[in-house]
């Protein structure tokens, strides 16, 4: 069985001997480390290689935001070396990132989402939300809340304006499938689901997502999503999410 390696990021100790606990507790899940800053994490990440870092966004020093970041810009570094060495990536991909956050309505969590974290968990989760989303995102998925996300977007369009990234969707040269599939990601919905609304085999979409991320240049489902909304190719509103004509 493959055991998922964790750090823990977090500088109240409670939050990371709680983490601890519950995530010890799985057998395939091993916590290799704590640390209590975004510069201590760094360090780790470094040394100790995790799948997942579980990143509290607010910590004095290096927050997790910067230290996301800088997690994310060393892998780039890395991956770039090692093709230029034609050697493919062998130190492995970079970790997971799952910023873990009191208040869902947050500029950090935003801010981290748009850096290329993996998605988000709330203090306040349930024991089995937070081993879910473990597994989740080591698995290679991402923690898409479509709500909370069109809510960060409709409060950073208020006071940026819209189509703030002046229209990278727009940009993109998405096809008239690619659309269709971007927006029904930014509602949430699944491979299997897309696939069902617009009569598409599962494998069919999977192609479809992979160059929406392509041409939008994004890590994964989250930044598309984000994309979408900031360029004003999805329009965020209380309701749900509005397809602009």
């Amino acid at each position: 069985m493959s055991v998922i390696k964790v750090l823990l990021v977090d500088d109240e100790e409670l939050i990371r001997f709680g983490l601890r606990a519950v995530l010890d507790a799985q057998p395939d899940v091993e916590v290799v480390g704590e640390a209590s800053d975004g510069a201590e994490a760094l360090g780790l990440v470094r040394s100790l290689r995790p799948d997942v870092v579980l990143m509290d966004v607010r910590m004095p020093g290096l927050d997790g935001l910067a230290a996301t970041r800088a997690i994310l810009r060393d892998a780039d570094r890395e991956a770039a070396r090692e093709a230029a060495r034609g050697a493919g990536r062998g130190t492995g991909p970079a970790p997971k990132i799952l910023v873990v956050t009191t208040f869902e309505a947050d500029d950090y969590v935003y801010e981290a989402l748009r850096a290329g974290a993996d998605g988000f968990l709330l203090k306040r989760s349930r024991p089995a939300e937070v081993v879910q989303a473990v597994r989740l995102v080591a698995a290679g998925g991402s923690l898409l809340f479509p709500a909370a996300i069109r809510r960060l977007a409709a409060a950073r369009a208020g006071h940026a304006g819209p189509a703030a990234d002046g229209g990278a969707v727009a940009r993109a040269g998405l096809t008239g499938r690619e659309g269709e599939v971007l927006r029904l990601m930014a509602r949430g919905l699944s491979n299997a689901e897309i696939g069902e609304r617009l009569h598409l085999g599962v494998q069919t979409v999977k192609t479809h997502v992979s160059a929406v991320l392509g041409k939008l240049g994004a890590r994964d489902r989250t930044q598309a999503v984000i994309a979408a909304y900031e360029s004003g190719f999805v329009t965020p509103t209380p309701e749900g999410a509005a397809d602009r004509d």
